[in-house]
């Protein structure tokens, strides 16, 4: 086992700054924000501690072990202790870059192995992910995915979405903005109608929807485990591939990715908008259908600790005639999806999820809506789990296309 009392073995370009771990004053107002910490009451489990643990293997006081790994392996990166923290430290970085570190230096293990491939040889390839999904849908004709325990969290496919001919989907009315479309990897695959009503919403919004031919997965998942050289390569590929035309921003309706490219592109970040943000800011048509509703909504982690998009959905939601939104005690708090977290280390993602059904089914909504791929699927998985299929989980998209 590497001991990191060798300078050496920290050395890594991509392990976490120090100027990074030195913003963390360990006052411990993240404790109670932390999923993780939460549920174990563990001071190893928290934003606070990890950072502590990462700190003193930096200065050579820790060895690196494999207990030390899994502590930074537990974390969600939910992002959550970002949101309450006075000091502003930039965990989410901090715990990329820690897992980088940790990926380099680990002894390599089946899970960690298969994970990385599947990662670099599925999700960075389009082709391939739409390949893997039509298998995936003629399993489930069959009903052979209850053979494998993790499929049955998957939705039910019913084909991948296709951008329309000569990539374009042109304004409903005066063209008042072109705007660029992030297809990602998950999103055409597993949730087709969220993808179609976000392109539908733009149109009557205005927008000309222009999709880059090419465009590959934005990189979140890569670097979320560690793997961020791979993460550069597709954030670089895609720069290219946005650059061939012009356009006034780009729209991405997972929050996952969204975070990730404004945080790592210096060329399409600050023409990054959410769906929510952008619709919210420029304005949909009256609806022309009332929807009787009860509906709460889950904020995704990314969206609203890493992007800070709170209101927007909120404001969309309540302009819809018939629907009343129902908020959670805890709307905010991580479901436990977190990307592939819940592949992962699926035993704590179950714990997460117990806490949020709990509150979520405190509300009695007839619908929940979110705005992530990754959180739709844990929440309907939770559902099922519960005995309670009958309540719907949809893309906030859906719900505000089918008010038109």
């Amino acid at each position: 086992m590497l001991d990191i009392r060798d300078p050496s073995t920290f050395n890594g370009p991509d392990a976490p700054s120090d100027d990074d771990l030195s913003t963390c004053v360990h006052c411990g107002l993240c404790l109670n924000a932390c999923p993780t910490y939460r549920v174990t009451g563990l001071e190893t489990e928290s934003p606070r501690g990890r950072i502590y643990l990462m700190t003193q293997w930096k200065r050579g006081e820790l060895p690196f072990t494999e207990e030390l790994a899994r502590h930074v392996d537990l974390c969600l990166g939910c992002r959550t202790c970002e949101a309450v923290c006075p000091s502003g430290v930039p965990y989410g970085r901090i715990i990329e870059h820690g897992r980088a570190e940790v990926e380099r230096l680990r002894r390599p293990n089946p899970r960690s192995v298969l994970v990385r491939q599947a990662l670099r040889r599925l999700l960075g390839h389009p082709g391939r992910l739409r390949a893997a999904g039509a298998a995936t849908r003629v399993a489930q004709r069959l009903r052979l995915t209850g053979l494998v325990p993790q499929s049955r969290t998957l939705p039910r496919l019913t084909g991948a979405y296709t951008p329309p001919a000569g990539g374009v989907a042109p304004a409903i009315g005066e063209r008042r903005y072109r705007v660029a479309f992030l297809l990602g990897c998950v999103m055409p695959i597993f949730y087709r109608s969220a993808h179609e009503a976000s392109v539908r919403l733009l149109q009557l919004a205005g927008c000309e929807v222009w999709f880059a031919p090419g465009q590959r997965c934005c990189g979140a998942l890569f670097a979320h485990n560690g793997d961020l050289a791979g993460a550069r390569e597709l954030v670089e590929h895609n720069q290219r591939t946005f650059g061939m035309e012009g356009f006034d921003y780009l729209v991405v309706n997972s929050a996952g990715c969204g975070a990730h490219l404004k945080d790592s592109s210096p060329t399409l970040g600050p023409r990054v908008r959410d769906l929510t943000e952008l619709l919210a800011e420029i304005g949909l048509p009256e609806p022309r259908r009332e929807q009787r509703l009860r509906v709460t909504y889950q904020d995704a982690c990314h969206l609203v600790h890493a992007q800070r998009i709170r209101a927007q959905p909120r404001q969309l939601i309540r302009s819809l005639p018939g629907v009343e939104l129902v908020e959670m005690a805890h709307p905010d708090i991580c479901c436990g999806s977190a990307g592939i977290y819940n592949a992962i280390q699926p035993a704590m993602s179950r714990r997460i999820l117990d806490e949020k059904m709990d509150d979520l089914l405190g509300a009695d909504p007839q619908m929940v809506v979110t705005a992530n791929p990754g959180c739709q699927m844990q929440l309907e998985a939770g559902l099922r789990a519960r005995g309670r299929a009958d309540v719907p989980v949809k893309h906030l998209a859906e719900l505000l296309a089918d008010a038109y």
